[in-house]
């Protein structure tokens, strides 16, 4: 194979561990008992009265965020030995995917006792989680330290990079363990993503260009607006995960084109769980069609994640409300029908009970005119990358909204209905960096082949094609840790900690893998000209939407630490 690296000099041809399928098991016995005593450790610095104090959290931020993230590393481990157990038994697991695992307990069982990076300079280590250590001692069972010292080593590295050297041919970065169906659509997802997408994405983005209404209108053909939403609403009626494969390959091939469907599924899943029965025959139908384009109307200036905050006010005027107020980073607010707008209609409750939402018309507008509607403005927002839906400021100003077009006929009940949301938000969230992850791996294993240097291919290079071997095997982790979190929805059990969960490690895995995929390039990486420079711009958005990394690892912990 050409380009492909050498196996590494003294190194058996042998690389996978003997009874490793056993061994991660024993592992992950050792990591969930470690697990409790960091969570009785954080539990002592946070509760009182068996109540967790939100003042305790705020002072002791660190060492609760860095739980969050453990617990999100054990379960992203069971989640990949599931995933390798399943391949087993449907006599589909090979050695590339065994390796992967391998390599994947090896690196991160060595992080959960050494230290995990929650970002590029805060790493935590079980000390600054209170964690005894005698308790670190007990991880280090056999299990354990066999694979902290031989489950991610160079040769392990190098054997993955000759697996998928491959891969831009074949598609085969490792089997994801979809079943027949889920592979169909995956394959004519990737199919257009190769052939609408990728070619002009670069370009999109260079001259900050609106993704073609063509594109849009090809999607729609292809049922990505109306996705999950129920037949008898004229959608496919498939389940998350579903929604997950489709979110992926979309994001492979352009971070917008993948998100473009984050709108309509926040607007479905709000009129499904909270609208009245007109309201989900009006609206549902139009959605899934892609006829109705809709977007998400929440944030405001100096509020970001803190909802509760905010002012926007709409008041009651006969059948209308008129709203007045100001809301800010609003995607795609140019080219929409309809807008989820969550608005105060009690300016005398503070906080979240005030707050209502609404599905508010507006005219669907043009390059001259974006912003056409009586009582509202709008401002575009200059961004560094996620540009082919455009960002706005917009202004209220008496903007009218019909009194039947209050979510679910009900004041004060917006709060609740966007939190009803959030699972499947952030779930899709991390199938565009699962996405974007990709992408920036197969950049980086492209020029890595095509680039000669000291007579030979940079990925011939052990750093090269180890950062690459790295890239697949955290790609699979986050893939396998949506996938869970969309089956769990599509169980309809409560996912929210899941899909916390897999939104913060796809996000930091996106970056990681466009940061590393950069530098392989070398110079050329920062030349605007290589689609490289455009997947790090957007991916560094993903640590920030839909819930920032810091705010994410908040709410995980509380979860975990609330239940018994």
């Amino acid at each position: 194979m050409t380009g492909a690296p050498n196996a590494a000099e003294g190194q058996p041809e042998k690389r996978v561990l003997p009874d490793l399928l056993n061994v991660c098991e024993a592992a992950l016995d050792a990591a969930d008992q470690l697990y409790q005593e960091v969570r009785s450790a954080i539990g002592s610095l946070v509760k009182s009265d068996g109540r967790v104090s939100g003042a305790a959290l705020e002072a002791n931020q660190f060492a609760v965020h860095g739980f969050a993230w453990f617990a999100t590393y054990v379960e992203a481990l069971r989640e990949l030995l599931g995933w390798t157990r399943n391949l087993e038994s449907e006599g589909r697991l090979g050695e590339l995917e065994t390796l992967i695992l391998q390599a994947a307990y090896g690196e991160y069982l060595s992080q959960m006792s050494g230290g995990i990076a929650m970002s590029q300079i805060e790493v935590v280590r079980p000390a600054d989680m209170r964690v005894s250590d005698d308790a670190v001692a007990a991880f280090a069972t056999s299990a354990v330290s066999t694979l902290s010292a031989n489950g991610n080593t160079s040769a392990v590295r190098s054997r993955i990079a000759e697996l998928v050297t491959d891969g831009l041919d074949t598609g085969n970065f490792g089997d994801l363990g979809l079943d027949e169906t889920l592979n169909m659509v995956r394959d004519q997802f990737r199919r257009f993503a190769e052939e609408q997408v990728a070619p002009f994405a670069h370009d999109w983005h260079l001259q900050d260009e609106f993704i073609p209404m063509t594109v849009i209108n090809q999607m729609s053909e292809l049922g990505v607006f109306g996705l999950t939403i129920p037949e008898s609403y004229g959608g496919l009626g498939m389940g998350k995960i579903s929604m997950c494969v489709v979110t992926e390959e979309l994001s492979r091939g352009y971070i917008g084109v993948g998100s473009l469907g984050t709108r309509s599924e926040i607007a479905a899943e709000l009129i499904l769980g909270g609208g009245t029965d007109a309201q989900k025959e009006n609206w549902l139908p139009g959605i899934a069609s892609g006829d109705v384009l809709p977007t998400a109307v929440f944030t405001e200036p100096n509020v970001g994640s803190d909802l509760g905050s905010l002012r926007t006010r709409a008041i009651k005027d006969g059948d209308v409300y008129k709203v007045t107020g100001n809301k800010t980073w609003i995607t795609h607010a140019a080219r929409t029908d309809v807008m989820t707008l969550l608005a105060r209609t009690n300016p005398d409750e503070k906080g979240y009970k005030g707050l209502s939402m609404f599905l508010a018309e507006k005219p669907r507008g043009s390059d001259d005119n974006p912003f056409p509607a009586d009582g509202m403005t709008g401002g575009e927002i200059e961004v560094l990358g996620y540009r082919g839906m455009k960002e706005y400021e917009l202004g209220f100003d008496d903007f009218e909204v019909k009194a039947d077009n209050l979510l679910g006929g009900e004041e004060g009940k917006g709060f609740k209905q966007l939190m009803n949301t959030f699972e499947s938000a952030r779930i899709q969230t991390a199938a565009r960096a699962v996405g974007v992850a990709q992408n920036a791996l197969e950049l980086g294993l492209r020029y890595a082949k095509d680039r000669i240097q000291f007579g030979k291919p940079l990925y011939e290079f052990p750093r090269v094609h180890g950062k690459i071997a790295w890239m697949v095997v955290e790609v699979m982790i986050a893939r396998q840790l949506a996938y869970f979190a969309a089956r769990e929805k599509d169980e309809g059990l409560r996912c929210d900690l899941e899909a916390g969960m897999a939104k913060l490690l796809a996000a930091r895995i996106a970056w990681s893998n466009a940061d590393n995929a950069l530098q392989i390039h070398g110079g050329n990486g920062y030349a605007l000209e290589y689609p490289i420079s455009r997947v790090l711009c957007d991916a560094r958005i993903l640590n920030i939407f839909e819930g920032a990394a810091e705010i994410q690892a908040q709410v995980i912990a509380r979860r975990l630490l609330e239940t018994n």
